[in-house]
């Protein structure tokens, strides 16, 4: 065998015509429902075991820069390959497409949501989601847990972080960054739910020849870097102008410059996943800003789970929502659609930046013993946020009275347990059962409890 028949070459990855790439970033953005995991997990099983457009080894490292970055990571390991087969075009057509479909979905409901959400058919049927995301966030919880809380130190950082966002209100991108930093101190540090390799382990790959994409992905880096910081620089500019043009020439309290600093900030923190976001997003935007109730926000997140796409299209939800509460001198359903849309372009467009940014110099990231540490106490954290989330969303939904709790400088939601909404109570012990014991799906979940609301408001007008 020659040199020639054993290295692959660039020219590998141009095989891929923007056609069938087109086709197959359609069909995993209409397939993309349930969260992140499944989300990935859809990609892998297209690109690597039906596709074979890149290898196991190489779709992990791709994961593993993704994980590290804020942000939706299945959005950015996409916008990642894409980007890998065609160049920036390629990367943006990926990512825009796997957004595009929930994008559109969700606004359909916003719109769907204002309109009729207080009719009686449809105020049921979100009654009954919002108990059903309550079982189905945790038993997110509990998946993450059993992979992230391996040790008494990833244990005593969850229950830290629980403890600080919850009692205490601190803020959490402080949470993140303080156990980012604690990560990155203990270098030593073992065990934990980090996607990095170790320098122990094997590639699970095969052999180079049997991927479009594997260990040529460094020389091919070398040769787009030059049109990646190009574009990147574009990027900054379309991403940040309008933000800036509204933050600038609008007052502080204008709906739409809130809308653009709070997404803006968000975009730069939003480590840890959606969920770990979420509840910060949901404290902040409803006890902070009072854009919306925590009930209008559990629904957005159970029509966030219904979409495809990322989960952080609900925050879309919220853009909507807070500015048809606060139109202005529009018409209230525009001004929720520009907040729509104002609050996703201010979360997703930097997703193309980081990978652009940083995909050509991805490789000195592998096998980078402080940044899988680092990963791993913020993966701890991040359990730490979701339980105060679902904590925070069980009280609001389980519970008609909330009062707030002070006693030197200890502050947190105490429920009064007469107003306990027993409805409410039952249809979340149904979800509880069917998503942990029986492990039926998401959409399961959600018809059965939705059809019981119905049955309940029915025959006892609860």
């Amino acid at each position: 065998m020659t040199d020639n028949q054993r290295k692959p070459t660039a020219k590998l990855t141009h095989i891929v015509s923007y056609k069938e790439a087109l086709i197959v970033w359609m069909k995993i953005a209409l397939l993309s429902f349930g969260g992140p995991a499944s989300q990935i997990a859809i990609m892998h099983r297209i690109l690597i075991e039906e596709k074979k457009w890149i290898s196991e080894t190489r779709f992990l490292h791709a994961l593993n820069y993704c994980m590290l970055l804020p942000g939706p990571e299945a959005q950015q390991l996409v916008t990642y390959i894409g980007w890998l087969l065609h160049g920036v075009w390629g990367g943006i057509l990926a990512g825009s497409i796997f957004i595009l479909p929930g994008a559109l979905s969700m606004m359909l409901f916003c719109i769907l949501y204002v309109s009729y959400g207080h009719h009686y058919l449809f105020a049921t049927l979100f009654f009954g989601m919002r108990c059903a995301v309550i079982a189905i966030l945790f038993q997110s919880i509990f998946r993450l847990s059993l992979r992230a809380l391996t040790d008494n130190s990833q244990r005593l950082t969850a229950s830290i972080s629980f403890i600080a966002i919850y009692f205490y209100h601190i803020s959490f991108p402080i949470i993140i960054l303080i156990a980012a930093i604690a990560g990155i101190m203990s270098k030593g540090f073992k065990g934990g739910y980090s996607l990095i390799m170790r320098r122990d382990e094997k590639p699970l790959a095969a052999s180079h020849n049997r991927y479009l994409i594997d260990n040529v992905v460094a020389d091919i880096c070398k040769d787009k870097i030059h049109s990646s910081l190009y574009a990147s620089a574009s990027i900054v500019f379309l991403w940040l102008a309008p933000l800036f043009s509204i933050i600038l020439f609008s007052e502080n309290t204008n709906i739409y410059n809130q809308i653009s600093r709070f997404f803006l900030k968000l975009a730069l923190v939003s480590f840890g996943g959606a969920y770990a976001i979420l509840a910060y997003v949901a404290q902040y935007s409803v006890e902070g800003l009072h854009w919306l109730g925590s009930g209008e926000m559990l629904d957005g997140l159970g029509m966030a789970e219904t979409t495809p796409g990322p989960l952080l299209l609900v925050l879309q939800f919220v853009g909507f929502i807070a500015a048809y509460h606060h139109p202005g001198q529009i018409n209230a359903l525009t001004a929720g659609v520009l907040g729509g849309v104002l609050a996703s372009w201010a979360t997703f467009t930097p997703c193309f930046l980081w990978i652009f940014l940083g995909a050509p110099f991805v490789e000195r990231l592998r096998v980078n013993e402080r940044l899988s540490s680092a990963l791993s106490f913020i993966t701890a954290a991040v359990v730490g946020v979701m339980i105060n989330l679902g904590v925070w969303f069980s009280i609001h939904t389980l519970f008609e009275t909330v009062t707030i709790f002070d006693l030197y400088g200890l502050s947190f939601d105490m429920p009064i347990i007469s107003s306990l909404n027993a409805p409410a109570l039952f249809l979340s012990l149904i979800a509880a059962l069917l998503v942990f014991w029986l492990r039926l799906s998401m959409f399961v979940s959600f018809a059965v409890c939705a059809v019981l609301a119905i049955g309940l408001r029915v025959i006892y007008g609860a």
